[in-house]
C-alpha cells in the first residue's frame, strides 16, 4: 500500500497507508461507532459528501456482499480505518472491502489513529478534511480543506435522488439469508407513495413487506403529482444535508399536509416535516452516526436501541407536534407526532442496515395510520 494522509482544517494530520482507489479527495469528516455495518455504511446516501472514520478497529473482515448494498453504488466521499483485514472470510463474500472501493473509486485510509482522529471530531467537531494518496505536501491538503465548501453550502439530495417515478417491488423477507425472514406481516391493500431524498433499500423492502404497492418519486416532485398518484400514505426518506437549503421541498410538504394524509419521515425527512411545521433545525457538533443510539419512548417508557446517521436535528417545536422520543445519551429530540394529523417522525433509522431492529414495529404505525385515515375516507 501507498502511503496516504487526512489533513483537517484545524491543521491536524493523520498519516497512513492507501487502500481502494488512489487520489484526493475534501469532504466533512464524521466518525461511525459501529462494529459491523461498514458495507451499509458506505452505500448510505445520507453520507454524501463525508469521509467516514470508522471507530471499530479491525474492518473488512468479512468482505462486501452486493445483497447488503444500501444504494447502487457507494456515497462517500472517502473512507478511513484502524487496519484493513488482509482476508475475507464470509462465504457471502462477492468482493473484498479494498476491491469494492478500487471498482467504485473510492479513496481509503488505513493504519490510522482512529481513536486519536475521533477524540479529535468530538472536541472540535465534524470539519472540513481532505483525503490523498498522491505527492501533496501537508500545507497544500490543509489548504484544500479549508477550501471545501461546507455540508450546508452544498445541495447534496439533488446528487442522490432518484430521476424519475419507479415501483418498488423487494420485500424485506426475500432479502434476509442463511434462514427465514425475522417477521412475516400481513400485507395491507395500500399505495405508500416515497419522496426519494436518498433512501435507503431497506425502507423500501420494510414497507414493500407491508403494502401492497409503493412508488418511490424523485426529491422534487409537487404535491400535486404525488396527490394524483392517489396514495393511502406519503413516507420521506431519509437523506445527506442541511434541511433549511431544501425550503421547495418543505413548499410541497406543506401542501400533502393540508391534505390530512398519513405521512411518515424519518431522518431527513423527520426534520422536513418539522421545518414543514415551523419548527427549527441546527447541526449537532459531530452528528449521530452508529448503531447503539439509546432512545427513550416518553409514551411507553421503553428504551430502544437504535440506528443513527444525522448531523441535524430539530428543535423548538410549535405547540401542535408533541415530543415522542428523547436521545438517552445527549437529549436531542428523536421523534414527533402531530397532536390532530395522521403525521409523525423519527430522527432514527428504524429499518436498521446496519443496526438493532428495536423499532421495526414504527412502519406498523404507519400501515395503522393509513388503514385508520382509509376506514374514515370510506366512511365517510
Amino acid at each position: 500500500m501507498a502511503a496516504a494522509r487526512l489533513a483537517l482544517e484545524d491543521g491536524t494530520i493523520f498519516e497512513g497507508q492507501s487502500f481502494g482507489a488512489l487520489g484526493t479527495v475534501c469532504g466533512e469528516v464524521v466518525f461511525n461507532t459501529g462494529l459491523t455495518g461498514y458495507v451499509e455504511v458506505l452505500t448510505d446516501p445520507s453520507y454524501r459528501g463525508q469521509i467516514v472514520v470508522m471507530t471499530s478497529p479491525h474492518i473488512g473482515n468479512y468482505g462486501v456482499a452486493l445483497d447488503d448494498l444500501e444504494a447502487n453504488t457507494p456515497h462517500v466521499a472517502g473512507f478511513v480505518v484502524r487496519e484493513l483485514s488482509p482476508i475475507v472470510s464470509n462465504w457471502r463474500a462477492q468482493l473484498s472491502l479494498d476491491e469494492f472501493l478500487r471498482r467504485h473509486e473510492i479513496v481509503g485510509l488505513a493504519e490510522v489513529d482512529t481513536r486519536a482522529l475521533t477524540r479529535r471530531i468530538r472536541e472540535a467537531g465534524a470539519m472540513r478534511a481532505c483525503l490523498s494518496s498522491e505527492d501533496l505536501s501537508a500545507e497544500e491538503l490543509i489548504e484544500r480543506a479549508r477550501r471545501a465548501p461546507g455540508i450546508s453550502e452544498l445541495d447534496l439530495v439533488s446528487e442522490v435522488t432518484r430521476l424519475q417515478a419507479q415501483s418498488w417491488e423487494e420485500a424485506i423477507e426475500a432479502h434476509w439469508h442463511g434462514g427465514p425472514a425475522l417477521f412475516r406481516p400481513r400485507k395491507a391493500l395500500l399505495h405508500v407513495v416515497v419522496y426519494d431524498f436518498g433512501i435507503k433499500h431497506n425502507i423500501l423492502r420494510h414497507l414493500k413487506a407491508r403494502v401492497e404497492r409503493v412508488t418511490v418519486v424523485p426529491a422534487d416532485t409537487p404535491a400535486k403529482r404525488v396527490l394524483a398518484l392517489e396514495p393511502d400514505g406519503v413516507f420521506l426518506s431519509n437523506g445527506p444535508g442541511d434541511p433549511e437549503r431544501l425550503a421547495d421541498i418543505i413548499r410541497e410538504i406543506e401542501k400533502l399536509l393540508a391534505e390530512k394524509i398519513p405521512i411518515f419521515g424519518i431522518c431527513l425527512g423527520h426534520q422536513l416535516l418539522g421545518l414543514a411545521f415551523g419548527a427549527k433545525a441546527y447541526k449537532l457538533k459531530f452528528g449521530h452516526h452508529g448503531i447503539n443510539q439509546p432512545v427513550k419512548d416518553l409514551r411507553t417508557g421503553k428504551v430502544e436501541i437504535t440506528s443513527h446517521n444525522h448531523n441535524f436535528a430539530l428543535r423548538t417545536l410549535p405547540p401542535e407536534l408533541e415530543v415522542t422520543h428523547i436521545n438517552l445519551n445527549d437529549g436531542t429530540i428523536e421523534g414527533m407526532r402531530h397532536k390532530t394529523l395522521p403525521v409523525f417522525g423519527v430522527q432514527y433509522h428504524p429499518e436498521a442496515a446496519p443496526g438493532p431492529h428495536d423499532s421495526t414495529h414504527l412502519f406498523d404505525r404507519f400501515v395503522r395510520l393509513m388503514r385508520k385515515s382509509k376506514r374514515r375516507d370510506e366512511d365517510a
